[in-house]
């Protein structure tokens, strides 16, 4: 693996970290990295999560990365010390911070900020600073809150997080007053993880998501051992051989979702994602050298520029550390490349999906997404499919039944057919609108400031979590042709009335809930649409709509 290369694509993203922030020292935001609050002023509060940039910076500061002009640039070391302050004046009295709404006490986005801050306090050595007081007390503000703070749904990665804060602030602030909390946060996480080895993330298993978990999971066990040994962390806290066994499953888990041409994950996961966090497998290598190449195979696809892009103002921090610390700590011995076996079929009956390799074919299906998937003949992405999706008129207003939501099908597998049939649910597409805002700015103010709980758990209903059936019911066969080595794609929808269909289409990357981290772009996603509407159109009331297709 070319640890540059990791290097290099976070060094492209810092130019625009600093574009974000605030770098005047006399302007009264200082040091934050919400350009649309302290410089467009298009929005009220500033995102709490934004402040996690003063990693990236702190570690490019830092580290003698290859054509780095940042490295000992004291105004870089400024800066990071200016976000960390500004993350400590703009949060609540409790030390939690908004994301979205205000009020709204986000975990992720106090615990990401609070990672970033403590990583970056540590490394550039700010206890002999001016206002290391101020962040200190802040740190333990923080931590103290994410320690008694349970959020609704189950985010693995949030809790794995929230352990790793916990652990660095014990260290900084040199106490042991949350040891209780990271023992049950750990047992938390050990309990969300299924026996095929992914971790619960909302409705399922997401590959993405997954990475971030291992690379929180990694750098806890890490320290646990420097800690533990050093007398710092009482021995029994962290379960660490239950912790290495999570880890190992879990990593081989993640070898199953890197495609042969070296991207992954996508839209056939349970939250849509192309994350992938590479630093954890870094870590595990030390001791499980399989998962090294995991990122070997991972990097091929990345110099093919099959990473997705996520220099999105809000997300552009996370990958951009990770990646970072990749460079770091790279592993410089490594074993040769462990390709999965070509002819193979791994069935993921809790997760839902199941990945069949025959004939240099490979094919990536999701059963509980109506049979969303992605198909690759040897190296080459050939299709991605995201099942049905039609745009229906219902009086003045236009509404899109979807076959990719995560639901209960009907499903039959055996060793050459698989078939998938349920109903096509409605799309999540509620926009906010000026009376929304207003009564949610109305709402948080008054008494959802007491219960922000509540009102992230509507929201997440609303938006993420449920599916509201449509009516249409559909049918995907897929049946492996030994002759030709192909499989069959036939596909039937039914409808009472199809007069009332605007559009019909099959789409590459189409996803219809609320991920902070999907509907990134991927080069995958210059498949074009299939559009089926004139054969709609054409349909008689009770007619089937059918297509079929050889990959």
């Amino acid at each position: 693996m070319n640890r540059d290369l990791f290097a290099y694509e976070a060094l492209r993203q810092i130019p625009k970290l600093l574009t974000l922030q605030d770098r005047n020292p006399h302007s009264p935001t200082y040091g934050c990295f919400d350009r649309n609050f302290w410089q467009y002023k298009i929005i009220d509060f500033p995102s709490g999560m934004s402040q996690e940039f003063v990693w990236p910076l702190a570690l490019v500061y830092d580290l003698p990365l290859p054509n780095n002009p940042y490295y000992q640039q004291q105004a870089v070391k400024s800066w990071v010390e200016a976000g960390i302050l500004y993350a400590a004046r703009s949060a609540h009295r409790d030390g939690s911070c908004d994301d979205y709404f205000p009020f709204e006490r986000a975990g992720g986005a106090a615990a990401f900020s609070l990672l970033a801050c403590l990583e970056a306090y540590q490394r550039l050595s700010l206890h002999n600073t001016e206002h290391s007081a101020e962040a200190l007390r802040f740190f333990e503000l923080r931590a103290n809150w994410l320690a008694h703070h349970n959020e609704s749904g189950q985010l693995t990665n949030h809790q794995a997080l929230i352990v790793l804060c916990l652990l660095h602030a014990g260290v900084v602030l040199k106490t042991d007053r949350w040891e209780g909390a990271i023992a049950e946060r750990l047992n938390r996480v050990f309990s969300w993880q299924n026996s095929e080895g992914w971790f619960q993330e909302y409705e399922g298993c997401d590959p993405g998501y997954h990475t971030l978990t291992v690379s929180c999971l990694a750098q806890i066990y890490e320290l646990e051992q420097t800690l533990t040994s050093g007398g710092q962390l009482a021995k029994g806290v962290i379960d660490s051989p239950r912790l290495r066994q999570a880890l190992t499953e879990a990593v081989r888990l993640a070898a199953h979702f890197v495609h042969p041409d070296g991207s992954y994950g996508g839209e056939y996961t349970s939250r849509n994602t192309y994350n992938f966090f590479p630093h954890g497998f870094e870590l595990v290598g030390r001791w499980l050298p399989e998962a090294l190449s995991i990122n070997d195979r991972f990097a091929k696809g990345l110099e093919k520029g099959l990473g997705a892009c996520y220099t999105d103002d809000h997300i552009v921090g996370h990958h951009t550390w990770n990646y970072l610390l990749t460079w770091q700590d790279a592993v410089t011995n490594r074993p040769p490349i462990r390709w999965p076996k070509k002819q193979a079929r791994v069935w993921l009956k809790n997760a839902r999906v199941l990945i069949d390799r025959r004939a240099d074919s490979h094919l990536y299906l999701a059963l509980n997404k109506g049979g969303t998937f992605k198909f690759f003949q040897g190296n080459h992405l050939t299709c991605s499919d995201t099942q049905f999706s039609v745009q229906v008129r219902q009086g003045r207003s236009l509404k899109n039944a979807v076959g990719h939501l995560v639901g209960p099908y009907e499903v039959q597998v055996d060793d050459n057919e698989i078939t998938i049939q349920g109903a096509l649910g409605w799309a999540k597409q509620k926009q906010m609108t000026t009376l929304n805002l207003l009564i949610l700015r109305a709402v948080m103010f008054t008494v959802g400031r007491f219960f922000p709980n509540m009102i992230r758990k509507l929201l997440q209903k609303v938006l993420i979590t449920g599916k509201n059936a449509a009516p249409f019911d559909f049918e995907r066969r897929l049946v492996w042709q030994e002759e030709s080595h192909t499989w069959q794609v036939i596909d039937q929808l039914r409808s009472p009335d199809w007069s009332q269909v605007v559009s019909a289409g099959i789409a590459a990357d189409q996803t219809s809930i609320y991920v902070v981290m999907s509907r990134t772009f991927q080069l995958g996603q210059l498949q074009p649409w299939l559009d089926l509407t004139e054969k709609v159109k054409k349909l008689e009331k009770g007619e089937v709509l059918s297509v079929v297709r050889s990959l």
